[in-house]
């Protein structure tokens, strides 16, 4: 094993020894990957005593937390032994387009008992995910998520906690529902019926007394909008979606759509034995996703005040010289398709009056929404003409917000951007990231009945 492979080992045992139900895949010895992932059946007590079938990555749930310096090579095979096609998307990253996982956009579906071997640079330090980004609906719903977290060179002095939340649509059983029903998918998409964090039904997570605590907090659905809420403490925004807010401001609500992550600080409290219920609020109201516990702590000093993070290295768009880009967001009035087997293809969303059409397997792929030039400053005026909500993700960039009609907006860089009904939001970002890149509402059924689409730079 490489030295980096052992000092990285090393580490991530070290921090993954206080994460509940947390687990890392190491690649063999004799291989030269960072990690190993394997796309494979497995069986998870998610109810209490009812075990669950669950696709996931090592036959396991949660999925293996990967860890990678920032500006570092992270080099993974990936080996499929479903039944169908899979692939891996690296939500976030700034990548090349490559090994962004996108099937036929950007490599070929790795089919069943096949591999691919991802290998790409993380230049930004985050908070991130990766799913599969074919037959999602299934994949995701039924486990396939995970953490990746890209770890600042000098590391800041924060006691870190993920909170992974991820719904399951299941009967008490442990058995499946529909993971997908039309008239939700024309609506705000199908809801989970169990809650987890961290594969857990309101878990108890350790933290040391006193210590400056780090929360990342991940939204791993497909569907559900959480509003995370640490009870009674104060706490600050450190990041939104894996880029840092400099300065750290005071936390205000903030929902996060499918896909959106937010980390959080905040000071422990010194009495061993406390514990600080995180809520996701419903109005007034909260249901409580997760404990943290105080415990004795052994050996971590807190700073006397909460440190920022540095900033990621992000292009600056010149707005005075930017392209205006119009994305209009809005339902579809046509009747759905009808297959050539008597099977309805649904498509209910359109973007610029147009439905994906590429097939779930991008077999046949669209005209580009937009083509852009490499290096060039764009402004894309966003307006969600639905009255649901719907999480736009862009791949490949990082987009600062700029403004809303729905909101005050203190500018802010992002991957994701939570669309309120009928809200109008203006974007910016340099395209200096060639490629095809999927631009798409992250409610999985959304996305899989036509809220999606991709630019194309160059």
């Amino acid at each position: 094993m490489k030295r980096r492979s052992i000092l990285k080992h090393s580490l991530a045992l070290a921090t993954a020894a206080s994460l509940p139900r947390m687990s890392l895949a190491m690649a063999s010895p004799a291989d030269d990957f960072d990690y190993i992932l394997t796309a494979e059946t497995g069986r998870e007590n998610l109810l209490g005593d009812a075990p669950t079938d669950i696709l996931g990555f090592n036959g396991q749930f949660p999925a293996p937390v990967l860890r990678v310096k920032q500006g570092k090579r992270l080099r993974l095979r990936f080996d499929n032994k479903l039944e169908q096609a899979s692939t891996i998307h690296w939500h976030g990253i700034r990548i090349d387009n490559a090994m962004d996982g996108v099937p036929m956009l950007s490599q070929k579906p790795v089919e069943p008992g096949e591999s691919f071997v991802y290998d790409f640079v993380c230049p930004d330090a985050g908070t991130f995910w990766y799913h599969p980004h074919i037959h999602s609906i299934r994949q995701l719903g039924m486990g396939m998520v995970g953490a990746l977290i890209v770890e600042e060179p000098d590391a800041p002095p924060y006691h870190e906690v993920i909170i992974g939340l991820k719904d399951w649509r299941l009967k008490p059983d442990g058995s499946y529902l529909p993971l997908s029903i039309p008239r939700e998918a024309f609506r705000d998409g199908t809801l989970g019926t169990v809650n987890t964090v961290n594969g857990q039904q309101r878990p108890v997570i350790d933290v040391p007394a006193s210590a400056a605590l780090r929360l990342r907090i991940l939204n791993m659905d497909n569907t559900r909008v959480f509003r995370p809420e640490v009870s009674g403490h104060e706490t600050r925004i450190l990041s939104l979606d894996g880029s840092p807010v400099i300065p750290h401001r005071p936390f205000e609500l903030t929902p996060l759509g499918a896909g959106m992550r937010m980390d959080l600080a905040m000071y422990a409290p010194n009495r061993v034995g406390e514990q600080i219920p995180v809520y996701d609020k419903k109005g007034r109201f909260g249901v409580e996703l997760c404990r943290l516990r105080v415990v004795e702590n052994t050996r971590h000093t807190a700073p006397k005040t909460l440190p920022n993070l540095p900033a990621n290295p992000i292009a600056t768009p010149d707005l005075d010289k930017a392209e205006i880009l119009r994305f209009v967001f809005e339902w579809q009035g046509a009747l759905s398709p009808t297959r050539a087997d008597g099977a309805v293809d649904h498509s209910f969303w359109l973007i610029n009056r147009r439905a994906w059409d590429g097939g779930e397997d991008h077999h046949s792929l669209p005209e580009p929404l937009a083509k852009l030039t490499l290096g060039r400053s764009y402004i894309a005026e966003l307006h969600n003409a639905t009255p649901h909500q719907h999480p736009i993700h862009l791949h490949g960039l990082i987009f600062t917000v700029l403004s809303s009609n729905k909101r005050s907006i203190i500018p802010y860089h992002s991957d994701t951007i939570l669309l309120e009904k009928n809200e109008r939001a203006r974007i910016a970002f340099v395209a200096d990231n060639p490629g095809d890149w999927m631009f798409h509402c992250h409610v999985i059924e959304h996305m899989k009945t036509g809220l999606m689409g991709y630019i194309s730079i160059s």
